[in-house]
């Protein structure tokens, strides 16, 4: 098995790049592979694309790495983020993945992974029975899922997404002001919509709203489907059960 190396990250939950220079000058005899998070998990971290790139080549990395952008979630909206930087392959990445079934919305779990083509063709096979070469990673996929993704990025398009994607934004700095205005310990990162606040003490509420937690914090995505009004009554609950913890 390859071994893994772990990096320390900050508060924010992104990448701590004086720790990723440390953990590289101490494994300087192997090529290195890194995933970048477009998004964590628990607090929507977006990790610093550029200055990982900066810290490889800096260490003595130059052409010896594989970087794989992680955007799961926050990969289809990054683009309508202005102060994000961009993911491209103008840069030295080596694939990028997303999920069909967060942000755009697809009724059944499903991702796209979009690499180069090198790395495609060293992958792919001829299958005879089938008359065709297979490239995907498993040898087989859903195929109702790029129709309903197809279907779903037509709709809406591009201005569709961005004004999703500043919906959500908004919709989060206000729950996360709504929650500190209410004396509720809370945090969101810049570029992200996922709200990090006190886990709620009540399990039952917790599992009420479905909430994620991680030690002793919950957070709440804020995807389309969230308005207003769903978070008012999220609050309102929140706090009066506050009351009597």
């Amino acid at each position: 098995r390859m071994e893994c190396v772990k990096v320390d990250t900050h508060i924010s939950g992104e990448i701590d790049c004086s720790d990723f220079e440390r953990k590289l000058m101490q494994n300087k005899d192997k090529p290195a592979i890194i995933n970048v998070n477009i998004g964590t998990t628990v607090k929507g971290a977006v990790d610093d694309l550029d200055l990982v790139i900066k810290t490889l080549e800096e260490s003595g990395f130059k052409d010896r790495f594989y970087i794989h952008c992680d955007g799961a979630l926050f990969g289809l909206m990054i683009p309508f983020v202005k102060k994000a930087a961009k993911v491209t392959f103008k840069k030295p990445i080596g694939s990028v993945s997303v999920s069909g079934h967060k942000f755009v919305g697809c009724p059944m779990p499903c991702g796209v992974q979009v690499t180069r083509l090198k790395h495609i063709n060293a992958l792919s096979s001829n299958v005879e029975y089938l008359a065709s070469r297979d490239a995907t990673i498993m040898g087989s996929r859903n195929g109702h899922a790029p129709i309903f993704l197809w279907y779903t990025l037509n709709q809406k398009g591009y201005r569709g997404f961005q004004k999703e994607v500043q919906k959500c934004l908004r919709n989060a700095h206000y729950l996360k002001d709504r929650l500190n205005a209410a004396g509720i310990g809370a945090m969101l990162n810049e570029l992200s919509s996922t709200v990090v606040f006190e886990r709620p003490k009540d399990e039952e509420f917790v599992r009420r709203w479905q909430l994620a937690c991680e030690g002793n914090i919950a957070h709440v995505v804020v995807m389309p489907s969230v308005n207003i009004d769903k978070l008012d009554y999220f609050l309102r609950e929140l706090v009066e059960k506050r009351a009597v913890w």
